[in-house]
């Protein structure tokens, strides 16, 4: 089928956006996703004066009319989710009349947006998209001022106390599950704060918590939500920054065959246990600078996405935005009509979720047909801060555990003074937004953009950052063909994604990297055997160019000391390190890792390329150092994590550095 492209978006265009968001579906069939969709200018099907709305509301028991003439007895109509082109759903015609068709929405029917073909003998004419909402019920009386009404039900029942928003208002359900909303359509969607243990519909692997908007401030729009009860108070959450997905460095074959196998796999194992699993994603999905050089777009991402097992949340990432628009809210036109919402909240089993955009997104310089600078700002824009403070207001019990994911860091990767890490803010608001979390004792913030691990606890255990290094790990070079033939991130982390657990209020967390196992959280480095040189790692380059890169490994140590990388590291882990039963002194050290000197830059260098500056290594402090007593001895390294998790490595020495070590 067509591969949809995004032009610039104007304000009035990014109204027009939000008709095609959802997905539904009546006799559901499976297709071939890049089987071409019949043209209407090839079809063989002669139907003209056709009038379909742009949005339909309706219920399960109303006839949709489609204007029109030309359509026969026979006649089907085909619905294509425009979020997921593999979705289709059939439904036979009721009526056909000289002036057009009329159909109906069975029981079963999910809402959303779609294109509407008709098909007939297998020749197909594509008509037009709409949005369809299915009214719960269309007896709900006006209010003055209220300019959204509905009602939130599950099994038939509408469901009290369940918050609902359009990103500036916030309110709750009444005991009939009925809400009104003040709203001035300023964003042009409502979405529900899915309660706990509830799940909404899903198209492909996106949750459908959102309805778009299509009337005018003034005029009253319903929007009904269904949910589905489910027991979520023990589930898992995958969180997954930095995908940039660009269709070039072979991402989509590493994607296809590392990432997708890895994290089914994990879904699977859970499921299998009865245990419910979720994906959040925290942005740079796709990447700005190819989107139109590259013709690789959101909705190309959205396909890949759609072969994870589980429901998946997205979070915008600086990378996520127009290039061609110079404009923060207008450059997310593209996001919110293929995405969804930049900013919105949910709930999972005892969690309460939160998904802000940190990203203000300048981009100077940039217009149509040109790409701009793509410069951007770390800031949280008073609208979300105002709406996140309104979404707290409706958590009664402030021991809740908040979940926050956003892209851009809160805290710097930090840096070591007298043994300790110190950190800086990042964002322009730092400040202003931790205090909105004042009241509350369990909050975690979940990050990612840096492309290298490293947790910030901001208030001794009650606000804590996990900074997570990426899918892509060092944007898909290392495990590009011809070069390392491993996925490495810049601290030395694997690519990978972590993996959260919770048993109602308990949480644990781990990161995996991606065709590991969840006992790999270190690697060892004989630092007697790390000595890098272009003879052994960049032969078609010579010293001068890669000294600079180096990072002090290009000069021979003899010094019987081992370095140890854990990425997965905070304050309450313990490394530890044996000889021959006596133990040795553990020193943290800010490091740079030598495994991924050697598989980037030493590897850029060696095709004559000169490494981007963002993606070479990057000092880490998770790095620890421990000193031998001979070049020979076998080391026992311990390293317990704060849950208790003991990983262990007996390290035969001499160890060598090589690309696909452990």
């Amino acid at each position: 089928m067509e591969k949809i492209k995004h032009p610039p978006f104007t304000k009035a265009a990014i109204i027009l956006l939000f008709l095609s968001i959802l997905a539904i579906g009546c006799s559901k069939s499976k297709v071939d996703p890049d089987q071409p969709e019949p043209e209407p200018s090839t079809s063989g099907i002669k139907i003209t004066e056709i009038a379909v709305p742009t949005s339909i509301t309706t219920d399960y028991k109303t006839e949709i009319k489609i204007s029109g003439k030309g359509f026969a007895q026979g006649d089907e109509i085909m619905l294509t989710s425009t979020k997921d082109l593999s979705l289709i759903y059939n439904s036979t015609v009721k009526q056909v009349s000289a002036d057009g068709i009329t159909f109906i929405i069975p029981n079963d029917f999910p809402e959303g947006s779609y294109k509407l073909t008709v098909k007939r003998k297998g020749d197909y004419l594509y008509l037009a998209s709409t949005t369809i909402d299915i009214i719960f019920n269309a007896n709900i009386p006006d209010k003055t001022g209220m300019t959204i009404k509905g009602v939130i039900h599950a099994q038939g029942v509408g469901i009290a106390n369940v918050v609902v928003s359009d990103g500036v208002e916030v309110t709750k359900t009444d005991s009939e599950g009925i809400y009104y909303l003040p709203s001035k359509k300023e964003n042009q969607y409502v979405f529900v704060s899915i309660p706990g243990n509830y799940e909404v519909d899903n198209n492909g692997s996106a949750p459908l918590f959102y309805k778009t908007l299509t009337k005018s401030a003034n005029q009253v729009e319903v929007r009904d939500f269904k949910l589905t009860p489910v027991d979520n108070n023990k589930h898992v959450v995958l969180a997954m920054a930095d995908l940039h997905l660009a269709n070039r460095n072979d991402d989509i074959s590493q994607f296809e065959k590392g990432f997708i196998p890895d994290v089914n796999g994990v879904i699977q194992s859970y499921k299998s246990s009865g245990t419910k699993v979720y994906g959040l994603t925290l942005g740079d999905l796709t990447w700005d600078l190819y989107w139109y050089s590259n013709s690789y777009f959101l909705s190309d991402y959205v396909k890949q996405m759609n072969k994870i097992n589980a429901p998946v949340f997205n979070v915008i990432g600086n990378h996520d935005n127009d290039p061609y628009v110079a404009n923060d809210l207008l450059s997310e036109g593209a996001y919110r009509n293929i995405i969804g919402p930049t900013y919105y909240s949910f709930n999972l089993g005892k969690v309460h979720y939160i998904v802000l955009d940190n990203v203000e997104y300048l981009n100077a310089g940039g217009a149509f047909g040109a790409v701009g600078a793509r410069d951007y700002k770390g800031k949280i824009t008073t609208n979300q801060i105002e709406w996140l403070k309104k979404d707290l207001a409706m958590i009664e019990d402030k021991s809740t555990p908040i979940i926050v994911g956003m892209h851009i860091q809160l805290n710097n990767n930090p840096t070591l003074s007298a043994g300790k890490p110190i950190s800086t803010a990042r964002l322009d608001n730092s400040t202003e937004f931790k205090t909105a979390f004042t009241e509350f004792s369990n909050v975690n913030i979940l990050t990612g953009h840096t492309h290298i691990n490293y947790a910030v606890d901001n208030a001794t255990g009650s606000f804590m950052e996990h900074n997570l290094a990426a899918v892509c790990a060092t944007w898909w070079w290392t495990g590009r063909n011809g070069y390392a033939g491993n996925h490495i991130a810049k601290d030395g982390s694997p690519g990978g994604y972590a993996i959260w657990e919770f048993n109602n209020k308990d949480v644990k967390w781990q990161y995996k990297g991606i065709g590991e196992s969840r006992d790999y959280q270190f690697r060892a480095y004989d630092l007697n055997k790390t000595h890098i040189t272009a003879a052994a790692f960049a032969p078609a380059s010579t010293d001068t160019k890669l000294n600079p890169y180096t990072r002090g490994y290009g000069t021979a140590n003899n010094n019987n000391e081992i370095l140890i990388n854990v990425w997965g590291y905070d304050e309450k882990w313990k490394v530890e390190v044996t000889e021959n039963g006596a133990p040795l002194n553990v020193t943290r050290v800010s490091a740079y890792d030598p495994l991924h000197i050697i598989s980037y830059e030493a590897k850029r260098l060696n095709v004559d390329a000169v490494p981007t500056e963002d993606f070479v290594s990057t000092a880490t402090v998770h790095m620890f150092k421990a000193k031998a007593s001979n070049a020979t001895n076998t080391l026992q390294i311990k390293v317990t994590d704060r849950f208790g998790k003991v990983y262990t490595e007996n390290m035969i020495r001499p160890k060598v550095l090589t690309y696909l070590m452990k």
